[in-house]
């Protein structure tokens, strides 16, 4: 019995298993097979290819002019040369034609025709990076040659391969066995009287859809390199882009730096004349005045930095805002709103650049409007004065309850070591080395440009 079991169970599962094993293998291996297949069918026929074809045969058009033009200066037309110098003649027609085309395609908008070709027919792996405007230097103008070239090359012979072969081929395999016309007419032209079946005509229109599908590929895989950008094109874009990220800077610090200082002293100033409003009439007065005249200050700035987005002339507009001039008008402001600020301004702050007064003077402000937002009504230590060569400013206050503790701070300390970058300066900000007061430092060359 134990043995019975035993070997009805082994030959049960052993049996399962190959069969199982084998089944699975099988189905596998075709799953594979098919999707290879698919994938080959694919680029053979399917849309990628057939537009590719379609811009092989645009290229074989535009090699027709000077082809004829060559053909005609070599006499390559002449009906009296013998069949093996006329091909001759044809391919020599050919090769004299490419210079042609390439003197042709050094004109500047035929880089913008062919690339807008390329995009749209070619299909590359990166699309992107063909340029579609004129060339403007002669290595694009080299680079656009020598891909015109390539591009009349492979769609003349992708086009005459079509063109002629494809008829023949069709012969072939439709009428295998009324070929006897066929056979005379290359006999009387000194060729072999054998012609193949419809195997050959088979084979014949595999080697036409292989070649344009093969060509194709390869044009769209050198499409980025000769229609890319040059070297000197991609660093001018670079330096677009880092002048439009620098211009972006710009403008996202004024508007931080001035509205957002100006709302965080509204809010203050609307809370406390909520407060009081009934208790203290005569300060929610004061108040709502303060507000008043802060968010006119608001509107001015807000006018001058949208100043900056409207400059067509691609120049620098000149400093626009407040400069250090106008530090008491801040300090006045914010000891409205209860931070009273122990000034020591050094006189001749008036003198100074005014670019350079305006970018000080908005590190002054963000410095203090941090002391408005974290430290509340705490008293603050500012002294801001040359030294050395160099404007030193210092703003020191008490750490309140709801002081940041995060290294670096946010997006005004960042802004303030940006305009400290711009003049070739630096800044320090953090806790003071007795652990109770914050301290900002920053030092501007006073000899620094932007």
């Amino acid at each position: 019995m134990i043995t019975g079991a035993g070997t009805g169970a082994g030959t049960g599962m052993g049996t399962g298993g190959k069969t199982g094993g084998g089944t699975g293998g099988k189905t596998g291996g075709s799953t594979g097979a098919s999707g290879a297949a698919r994938r080959a069918a694919g680029a053979l026929f399917g849309r990628r290819a057939r537009l590719r074809w379609v811009h092989l045969v645009l290229g074989g058009a535009l090699l027709m002019p000077y082809w004829m033009l060559s053909a005609v200066l070599l006499g390559s037309l002449d009906q009296r040369n013998g069949p093996v110098r006329q091909l001759l003649l044809h391919f020599a027609a050919l090769g004299l034609s490419l210079p042609m085309a390439a003197v042709t395609a050094l004109v500047p908008i035929v880089r913008a025709l062919e690339g807008a070709t390329a995009r749209a027919l070619c299909t590359p792996a990166r699309p992107d990076e063909v340029v579609t405007g004129p060339a403007r230097s002669w290595a694009a103008r080299w680079r656009t040659a020598a891909w015109y070239v390539l591009h009349v090359l492979f769609g003349g012979v992708v086009s005459g391969m079509t063109l002629a072969g494809t008829p023949f081929a069709v012969v072939l395999l439709l009428a295998p066995t009324g070929l006897a016309e066929l056979v005379r007419f290359w006999e009387d032209r000194g060729f072999p009287g054998w012609l193949p079946g419809p195997l050959t005509g088979l084979a014949l229109l595999t080697l036409i859809v292989c070649t344009s599908a093969g060509l194709g590929a390869l044009l769209a895989r050198w499409a980025p390199v000769l229609l890319g950008p040059t070297p000197d094109e991609r660093v001018a874009a670079a330096e677009r882009r880092a002048t439009v990220l620098a211009q972006r800077n710009r403008l996202a610090r004024e508007l931080h730096d001035s509205v957002g200082h100006a709302l965080s002293a509204v809010g203050i100033q609307a809370s406390a004349a909520a407060r009081v409003l009934r208790t203290d009439p005569d300060f929610a007065a004061e108040a709502l005045a303060a507000i008043e005249e802060t968010a006119r200050g608001a509107v001015a700035e807000l006018d001058a930095v949208l100043g900056l987005l409207r400059e067509e002339d691609g120049t620098e507009a000149g400093p626009a805002g407040p400069t250090l001039a106008g530090l008491d008008d801040l300090l006045r402001q914010l000891a409205r709103t209860g931070v009273e600020v122990d000034a020591v301004l050094a006189p001749g702050l008036d003198r100074l650049p005014a670019a350079f007064s305006r970018e000080a003077y908005r590190i002054v402000q963000e410095g203090l409007t941090n002391v408005l937002r974290h430290a509340g009504p705490a008293p603050a230590r500012l002294r801001v004065g040359p030294v050395g060569g160099r404007l030193e400013i210092e703003l020191t206050n008490p750490l309140g309850p709801h002081r940041p503790s995060r290294p670096g701070g946010g997006r005004g300390l960042r802004g303030i070591g940006e305009r400290a970058a711009a003049l070739h300066g630096g800044c320090e900000a953090g806790r003071a080395d007795d652990g109770t007061t914050w301290r900002l430092a920053v030092w501007l060359p006073l000899g620094g440009e932007r």
